[in-house]
């Protein structure tokens, strides 16, 4: 099995930070790309940025600038540093792994999502 745990949310003012990490465990043979979504009460889940294993990096319009997506390929870790965070950012943010586990099999996991609220 392959587990996804999501860590970093809370709530945070205009303007602040915060620094998510998802990390990987259990039978996993290689992660490709990884990444972060988001998905705001009423609205669906969207895409905040990904990461190849290479390090090649692409984020939403909306978070260009103010968020950076990094990894820890040693560590199966992924980390979302948001700064300049705004109430249009609140959201539940999900990790995303491509996953060969060591059956062999190719496939995506999930993370139970993180809560971040950006609100004074």
């Amino acid at each position: 099995q392959v587990h996804l745990v999501e860590s970093g949310g809370g709530l945070v003012q205009p303007g602040g930070s915060l620094r998510l990490s998802c990390a990987a465990s259990g039978s996993i043979f290689s992660i490709s790309a990884m990444g972060w979504y988001r998905q705001a009460p009423g609205k669906q889940r969207e895409l905040v940025a990904t990461i190849t294993s290479g390090g090649t990096t692409n984020y939403a319009d909306s978070v260009k600038g103010r968020f950076t997506i990094s990894r820890d390929n040693g560590k199966n870790t992924v980390y979302l540093q948001m700064n300049s965070l705004k109430p249009e950012d609140t959201a539940v943010y999900y990790c995303k792994a491509m996953i060969v586990d060591t059956t062999g099999w190719n496939r995506g996991y999930w993370g139970q999502g993180t809560q971040v609220t950006v609100s004074s």
